[in-house]
């Protein structure tokens, strides 16, 4: 048994009978009363985030995960089809499962699947991606990156803001947590 030192951004928790991820928390110590710690809880099967207080020290059931290594491969109306990377079972997912993801989604994506006994409850993507531009306004001779932004559509469908210079056919490196654009890839 764990208690509420033990959390940390991404774990995974069994509070109120549901599976919750932790988005964010934050230790309080008032200077009168006990410290306590708010956090942002989010529903792994529902999507539903909350925000929960709890007694410093308060226990808590950490749910152990079991991450393994799957390629996106494509997608059939509204399922998406994973391949494990060592046996080459397929793995179907339905659009909720991946909504946090979908918009970084495009074949052969590198993912990881967390499970929770068989049950697959996590995918994750990497943090930085190089992806494609497929289209943009034209740039401008001259325009640096402090000259302003232009919106631009990536392969996976998702529009985010890019320097001037940014052409059509250029690949760019992605946050996807922030969903913004890094640098352009030589």
């Amino acid at each position: 048994m764990a208690n509420t030192s033990n959390f940390k951004n991404g774990l995974i928790i069994n509070h109120k009978n549901n599976l919750w991820k932790i988005v964010e928390f934050l230790h309080v110590k008032p200077g009168k009363g006990g410290a306590f710690v708010r956090s942002k809880l989010k529903n792994v099967r529902t999507g539903q985030v909350v925000d929960e207080t709890f007694r410093a020290g308060e226990k808590i059931t950490i749910v152990r995960v079991e991450a393994r290594n799957y390629t996106y491969i494509y997608n059939e109306n509204n399922n998406y089809v994973f391949m494990d990377q060592e046996t080459f079972e397929q793995l179907n997912l339905t659009k909720t499962q991946v909504e946090d993801v979908i918009d970084f989604l495009f074949e052969n994506t590198p993912t990881i699947i967390a499970f929770n006994g068989d049950d697959p409850i996590e995918v994750r993507i990497p943090q930085h991606m190089n992806i494609k531009i497929v289209e943009t306004d034209p740039g401008e001779k001259g325009n640096t990156a402090q000259g302003g932004s232009k919106p631009a559509k990536l392969e996976t469908g998702l529009t985010i803001q890019v320097p001037l210079f940014i052409q059509i056919g250029d690949i760019v490196r992605i946050d996807t947590k922030d969903k913004r654009y890094i640098e352009r890839v030589k």
